[in-house]
């Protein structure tokens, strides 16, 4: 064994053993893959993914490097946060990178901000076996040998509230128009930060547990609840100024774990997924129209059919399993959708949605749906 080997140790007792990159560095979390083939600036750097290590499926990965962040009203349009957010990254092979615009190479992008990369692993197994067995605890090593691996594989992932790391402490605005959207900052994507300031609005973010008095003291035309890592069931505070908003019937919209929120303060369950939804070619079709679009996902929890509350109606479905993609609650003027309608990154497919959060703010009730 070699000092340039690195160790990837699982719950289940399986040792793995690959080629270091990145930072020499010890580090735990839930083991969880995603089958996005390109977009790992943006992947890496998406706050749903604290207190995880990903696997990445595709067998090339880092081949055109990583670019110098852009900022627009203080929103970065080529990351989804400013730091990256998982706790290791697995793949197949790392790839010598080549673009105009990178500015790093992946290797040096995890170094810099001290996160291990292992290659050299057969990722397509490791995917198998999360598959087969659920996700699971795991530790990574690029420093070599542990020699109680049990013993630094940390709590249970479930028992932590990683939204309190994510979430800012204090309000941020980002000025970009007029009039106010709040968003409840969960972890939220710039994605999504981008698509409401896009929308002619001022985008107020709010940590994640502020009362629905204080977020109701910055007069939002619409209140968005964000995206973010972990179990939503340890969120009472969050679920509840949402169920208080939604009796002024202030426009509501969830997104992510924003939609698990909503299910929640509505009297509905979510429960944790064997091994989630985590890519961005997802297809979900559209209960009403019919039509099924490709879609962005990352959520290791979800609701299906029986967990709806009985105010919801049923909007988006996944056809590959039965998780429900999308609710319309309007009692409550609120709408929402498990996967991610910004598209940061892939396929632009269901942007439409924050146009029709946008008519909810005008008081447009001539939707897409009548």
């Amino acid at each position: 064994m070699g000092e340039s080997a690195a160790y990837i140790y699982l719950e289940d007792g399986t040792v793995l053993r690959g080629e270091p990159f990145g930072s020499a560095s010890v580090k735990t979390g839930e083991l969880i893959f995603t089958t996005a083939m390109n977009g790992y600036p943006e992947s890496l750097s998406d706050p749903s993914y604290k207190g995880q290590v990903m696997i990445m499926t595709h067998p090339l990965i880092g081949n055109y490097g990583v670019p110098e962040k852009m900022l627009q009203h203080g929103i970065l349009h080529n990351f989804e946060s400013e730091s990256m957010q998982v706790e290791g990254l697995i793949i197949s092979e790392l790839t010598q990178s080549s673009k105009w615009n990178g500015r790093l190479n992946l290797s040096d992008w995890l170094s810099s901000e001290g996160i291990p990369g292992i290659q050299g692993i057969d990722t397509r197994m490791l995917t198998k076996k999360v598959r087969d067995n659920g996700v699971m605890r795991c530790v990574i090593s690029t420093t070599g040998e542990i020699s109680d691996p049990a013993g630094t594989m940390g709590g249970d992932y479930n028992a932590i509230n990683f939204v309190e790391l994510a979430s800012p402490k204090e309000p941020i605005i980002h000025n970009s128009g007029k009039g106010n959207i709040v968003v409840v900052d969960c972890g939220v994507k710039h994605g999504i930060l981008r698509s409401l300031s896009g929308m002619g609005y001022n985008v107020v973010r709010v940590p994640y547990d502020y009362s629905a008095d204080k977020i109701s003291s910055f007069g939002p035309a619409g209140v968005v609840y964000s995206n973010g890592p972990g179990n939503p069931n340890l969120l009472a505070k969050t679920a509840e100024s949402l169920r208080e908003l939604s009796e002024y019937r202030i426009p509501i919209m969830g997104i992510c774990l924003g939609h698990q929120m909503a299910g929640l303060a509505f009297g509905g369950r979510v429960r944790k997924m064997k091994f989630g939804h985590r890519a961005v070619n997802k297809a979900v079709v559209d209960t009403i129209t019919k039509k099924a679009y490709i879609t962005t996902h990352n959520h290791g929890f979800a609701m299906t059919r029986e967990d709806v509350p009985g105010e919801g109606r049923i909007w988006f479905m996944s056809p590959d399993d039965d998780v429900v993609e999308g609710v319309i609650y309007e009692k409550s003027n609120a709408i929402t959708t498990q996967f991610h309608p910004e598209a940061r990154p892939g396929t632009n497919d269901a942007g439409f949605i924050f146009g029709m959060f946008g008519n909810m703010i005008k008081k447009d009730r001539g939707s897409r749906y009548g």
